[in-house]
């Protein structure tokens, strides 16, 4: 019996293998027929697109200046893309998806287009998980031919953490496929078909009444009939892998050359869908989008030693010592003139991923990079294992990043009223 945790595996193996393939020539054709304009897929990065949806969910749906928008199952980026651009630089773009390898194409994409968070954010989560969203904090979720691979119970789930997170007023607009007649067994149990947008799709009656009861008004559902053979003219089969002891286990995915062993558009049909969450009641809006700021970010490989604050006073009060010797960073951002160690640098851990390259260009000949946040157990660590990263993918080896154990808190406790190892702004 395939669990819904089977199925979530699969389709996070299928479309990671996906993303890792990359573009392929009926992309762009693939794209155009799912509604996408020339105009539109010129404006975006040529790896966002990997013509996989069924519909174009942007234009329709009234995005204004300076709002917020969710895309859920962001794959490459495209729609997240093209969502910023209507937004602008006041309005901020979050696009999740359960597969590594489409958060790091669509971070690529967004990095090779100047986008950054928190303006424009891509994260990994499990849309059968609780997502990792402030309530009321987003204007608009879009989503493209994604929640039908939500396996069974958690399609209601996630519409109702779809209405928790939109601000009182906020709307979806979706493209996804619905089902238009009772599948055979051979049909809906096939793996292949699910993961193909297929087997997957709730009758239009049911995805009405999974709306309606997660609280949602303004429901439409228009069908949009369009050919899904020329939306998805390669889809993807399943080839099972053995392990060494000869089980099977997951599978590959290879896109085929011969199209659909059976004709989709005898079972789903492409549909635009909306509603809105009513705007009572009123309720506080989130001024953040994502829980942490950090999940917009690669997960941090490397773990640096630490130096003692009376260890790194021992550097600060030797005067043969140079920045070639050590550099100290201070990463907090507000609280930094309440007092810090003295000759320390400032550079934000919200932003310091993104400026990896620059600090590197600042520190690379100093020997030891030593990093501290107010206890040292987020900020710092964070900080100084994104370094490292940095410095390990570059090949750099004379320089090391470092955490100052204890953070500011243990440095003040032990030397405040020490001029010359205490500063204030």
């Amino acid at each position: 019996m395939t669990t819904a945790q089977d199925i979530t595996q699969l389709v996070d193996a299928v479309y990671s293998e996906r993303a890792r393939s990359g573009i392929n020539p009926s992309s762009s054709g693939a794209a155009s027929s799912a509604g996408y304009t020339t105009e539109q897929l010129s404006s975006v990065p040529e790896g966002a697109n990997l013509g996989l949806g069924c519909g174009c969910p942007v234009p329709t749906a009234g995005l204004q200046k300076g709002e917020v928008v969710l895309d859920l199952g962001s794959g490459g980026g495209l729609d997240a893309l093209l969502a910023a651009d209507q937004v602008g630089p006041t309005g901020a773009v979050v696009g999740l998806d359960g597969s590594e390898d489409m958060i790091a194409l669509a971070r690529r994409n967004a990095k090779s287009k100047g986008l950054k968070p928190p303006h424009v954010a891509f994260a990994r989560a499990l849309l059968t998980e609780e997502l990792p969203i402030e309530s009321s904090a987003v204007d608009c979720v879009l989503s493209n031919c994604v929640l039908n691979l939500v396996p069974g119970e958690g399609k209601a789930a996630i519409l109702k953490e779809i209405f928790r997170v939109l601000k009182p007023g906020g709307r979806i607009h979706l493209a996804d496929v619905v089902a238009i007649r009772e599948m055979p067994n051979n049909v809906k149990n096939d793996m292949s078909n699910y993961v193909n947008c297929i087997s997957g799709a709730m009758p239009r009656e049911e995805y009405q009444s999974l709306l309606e009861a997660a609280g949602f008004t303004e429901i439409s559902l228009i069908n949009l009939e369009k050919d899904l053979t020329a939306c998805w003219p390669r889809p993807m089969q399943i080839e099972p892998q053995s392990s060494a002891g000869g089980n099977k286990s997951c599978c590959s995915a290879q896109q085929s050359d011969t199209g659909f062993s059976l004709d989709p558009n005898e079972f789903v049909s492409s549909y635009q869908i909306s509603a809105r969450r009513p705007r009572e009641p009123a309720v506080p809006v989130s001024p953040t989008v994502l829980k942490n700021w950090w999940y917009a970010y690669p997960e941090v490989r490397s773990t640096p030693d630490a130096f003692t604050a009376e260890e790194v006073a021992a550097f600060i009060r030797d005067p043969t010592k140079t920045s070639k010797d050590f550099t100290v960073i201070d990463v907090r951002r507000n609280d930094h003139a309440g007092g810090h160690v003295r000759g320390s640098l400032q550079c934000p851990a919200q932003s310091f991923y993104d400026d990896a390259p620059g600090y590197f260009e600042k520190f690379k000949d100093s020997e030891n990079v030593i990093f501290y946040c107010q206890s040292s157990n987020g900020r710092g660590p964070r900080c100084a294992g994104w370094y490292q990263d940095y410095l390990n993918s570059v090949g750099h080896t004379s320089s090391k990043a470092y955490v100052m154990a204890g953070g500011i808190k243990g440095w003040m406790s032990r030397f405040k009223g020490e001029e010359g190892l205490v500063d204030y702004d």
